[in-house]
């Protein structure tokens, strides 16, 4: 797990998901060829991989408004909610969203190491951030990649708080493990760029995630 940095205009420093509600440090990940260990890059249950600062996204930013007026004084009726809930199948390494009825995906990932496991339950969007930044949990180090070229990727979905850590899904640079659909993080959600976009474009803090073996 890991804590995104405070990048402005990219990322606002928070102290959850490694430094605040979504920010989680950790110790910063070398890939590895062979060596599942040196691969992974987030922490132990207390170091999860997480990004350093936290940033809202732009749609997970609006105000309220009070309800809205037609012309002869009648409120007009909001849109139905949509309905949106993420799915993660342990066992088949796949994640999907169901829309409205609708299913997005299944989009391949890389799980947590048996030693270190993904969380299985039900659990909800806690923040979510572009551009997060990776931040060690021991020492303290900021990496100072962002992007793709990040641990992290360029997008992060927290959705569990474990201390200074948090559990996430988020990008990689490192796209063989998730092509092989690897047991190899410290129990975050390893996706590819292209579709952990996708994910976080069609998710809002609040969102249901709901991991099962």
């Amino acid at each position: 797990m890991r804590r995104p940095f405070s990048l402005l205009p990219v990322s606002l420093i928070l102290a959850g998901a490694v430094a605040l509600p979504g920010m989680v440090q950790a110790s910063v990940e070398i890939p590895a060829e062979n060596t599942e260990a040196s691969a992974s890059p987030e922490v132990s249950a207390d170091n999860t991989e997480a990004p350093a600062s936290l940033e809202a996204s732009a749609e997970n930013s609006e105000a309220s408004t009070s309800p809205e007026v037609s012309a002869d004084n009648s409120e007009v009726s909001a849109s139905p909610e949509i309905s949106t809930k993420v799915v993660l199948l342990l066992g088949r390494r796949e994640i999907s969203v169901i829309r409205d009825g609708e299913k997005l995906g299944p989009w391949p990932v890389a799980i947590g190491d048996p030693r270190t496991p993904t969380p299985t339950g039900v659990f909800k969007v806690e923040n979510k951030v572009i551009n997060p930044q990776y931040q060690s949990t021991k020492s303290g180090r900021v990496n100072p990649a962002i992007g793709v070229a990040s641990p992290l990727g360029d997008r992060w979905i927290g959705f569990l708080q474990s201390g200074q850590n948090q559990f996430g899904i988020h990008g990689t640079p490192w796209p063989y493990w998730v092509n092989a659909k690897a047991a190899v993080t410290n129990g975050c959600v390893r996706m590819l760029h292209a579709h952990v976009r996708q994910l976080f474009d069609v998710v809002e803090v609040g969102t249901t995630v709901e991991i099962l073996r």
